[in-house]
């Protein structure tokens, strides 16, 4: 019986994550509060290292962590993971991206709701034994224009809540479609024309190099004025400086901040400004939020653990529970091919293509090229997967093509891998048979058809009488059984090639042996 996964949770996450962890099959410790010193000296035990925003998973973490497959993230933010290292590593990373997005739409309407009506200023005054009624006249949000910058998981749940306050709304997102636009009930808007018409603006973006600064100090002075500015998404997309000043200029009626662009924000130059209302980064705290998104990674990684099954990744391709088992024979004939392609293929690399045909090129590819890759960057490394082998390569500098060719050739289904190197292109080619079982059909434009598996030797010799027991012999006098012997050649008389699948490994000695036989080539021994 194999050894059921073993998974770590290092921060406080609901118990019904340990719950599910457990009735899928893995075993798993609740540690939280551990210090870093704590967690490397128990981190290589794990398979999976389940995290909130406590735990910090970083490069010393990483190097003890000599067992760890998956970090899951209970949440969006991965800034306490160093994601680079972790793909080096071959370690997953995941995130719960929709887990508390309901909660965090419902935020931003009520910082919405506290900007309209004034709500935080009027209570502390109020309870200051003040009654400053007169002092605090509001806005109906009603037939107001609420303008969403990003409209995507979140930002199209605003976008509802919204339209329920009879608010219209429009929204600036180069990635939304005009189809999904009128399937969500908005107008979609270039930034400038948003900028004019919102009398509430909200965020709803990740933080890139494009979006810093998004509401900078030029495009602040374009906003309509008296608009009203909500940010529940990532510090940095507002300039907190530029915004305090159109604050006390009258131009920006309000600002409500749940995001700052240096956390925990111990000071801000917008802290005290009339006008401002701020929370302590509360956009995910519901305890709905919490409990969904500690199941979800939980389901996550115990997915990807005992089925294989890869979602909300940030390093590497999705591949669903459902995928994985009509994947997996697949990415089994991949990782063989990328191995076979790389102990045969001499020479300068400088590409590898990884072609689908027939039923193949129904598959999600992406996993398939990744196995492929794995097998192929064994020949650097002995610590390679799915997760770093694309991160070698393109260390490398191999540039990697896929071909999908929907096409049925001799075979249903075929993956073909090809190299090219200083000496010219070469490729091998394998199928499925019996639509689990992976079969070499083709190497280096030969027929052979063979299992890969075990110990192997490939030799290349002229196709010319008694060379099949000059080799049976030499193999036999050294002690070495055969177990499988597969023949190919272009054309009578011509060259041929031999796999032989053997029961022990082949040594130095034997490969010069051979290789003195008459009429041989090219002598290569092969492990999968």
């Amino acid at each position: 019986m194999s050894q059921k996964p073993k998974v770590l949770i290092s921060d406080k996450l609901d118990p019904q994550a340990a719950a599910i962890f457990e009735e899928r099959g893995c075993e798993v410790d609740v540690k939280p509060g551990m210090t870093p010193d704590e967690l490397k000296a128990v981190i290589g035990e794990y398979d999976g290292l389940a995290i909130r925003s406590a735990t910090k998973v970083t490069a010393d973490i990483l190097d003890a962590a000599t067992n760890l497959k998956v970090v899951g993230r209970a949440g969006i933010g991965v800034d306490n993971v160093d994601i680079p290292y972790a793909s080096g590593k071959g370690v997953v990373v995941m995130n719960t991206p929709f887990g508390n997005s309901i909660t965090t739409a419902e935020h931003a309407i009520a910082m919405i709701m506290a900007l309209a009506r004034q709500i935080p200023a009027a209570d502390r005054r109020t309870q200051a034994g003040e009654w400053p009624k007169s002092d605090f006249m509001g806005v109906e949000v009603t037939g107001k224009t609420l303008g969403l910058i990003g409209a995507g998981n979140i930002g199209s749940i605003v976008a509802s809540r919204a339209q329920g306050l009879r608010m219209k709304v429009i929204a600036y997102d180069p990635f939304l479609t005009e189809d999904r636009a009128v399937e969500l009930g908005i107008e979609k808007v270039d930034l400038d024309g948003l900028l004019a018409r919102a009398d509430f603006i909200t965020l709803h973006t990740p933080l890139t190099d494009q979006t810093r600064n998004i509401l900078g100090r030029e495009n602040l002075a374009k906003t309509k004025k008296g608009v009203r500015i909500v940010n529940c998404a990532r510090g940095g997309l507002i300039d907190e400086a530029a915004l305090k000043d159109m604050l006390d200029s009258g131009h920006v009626a309000g600002a409500a901040l749940d995001v700052f662009e240096t956390e925990p924000a111990k000071e801000s130059p917008l802290f005290g400004t009339p006008g401002f209302v701020s929370t302590p980064h509360l956009g995910a705290s519901t305890t709905e939020a919490q409990v969904n998104v500690a199941l979800q990674v939980a389901e996550q990684m115990s997915d990807y653990l005992v089925s294989g099954g890869v979602t909300n990744a940030l390093n590497m391709p999705s591949l669903s529970a459902e995928e994985a088992p009509k994947l997996r024979p697949y990415m089994a004939l991949a990782e063989k091919l990328g191995s076979l392609v790389g102990q045969l293929a001499h020479g300068n690399l400088t590409q590898i293509s990884v072609e689908r045909e027939g039923a193949a090129a129904q598959l999600n590819g992406k996993p398939i090229t990744g196995a492929v890759l794995a097998g192929f960057m064994r020949r650097y490394s002995d610590t390679v997967n799915m997760v770093n082998a694309p991160y070698l390569a393109k260390e490398r500098g191999l540039e990697v093509r896929e071909i999908r060719n929907e096409r049925e050739g001799a075979y249903s289904t075929l993956v073909r891998v090809g190299v090219g190197t200083s000496e010219g292109d070469r490729s091998v080619s394998g199928t499925l048979f019996g639509s689990d079982a992976p079969r070499l059909v083709e190497i280096f434009g030969v027929r052979v058809e063979a299992n890969l598996d075990g110990h192997m030797l490939y030799v290349v010799n002229e196709d010319a009488p008694g060379f099949i027991g000059r080799i049976g012999s030499l193999l036999g006098e050294a002690g070495i059984n055969i177990g499988n012997f597969n023949l190919g050649r272009r054309e009578a008389g011509g060259e041929a090639v031999v796999l032989l699948s053997v029961d022990q490994p082949i040594s130095p000695e034997i490969v010069a042996r051979a290789e003195a036989l008459e009429g041989v080539k090219t002598v290569i021994p092969l492990e999968f």
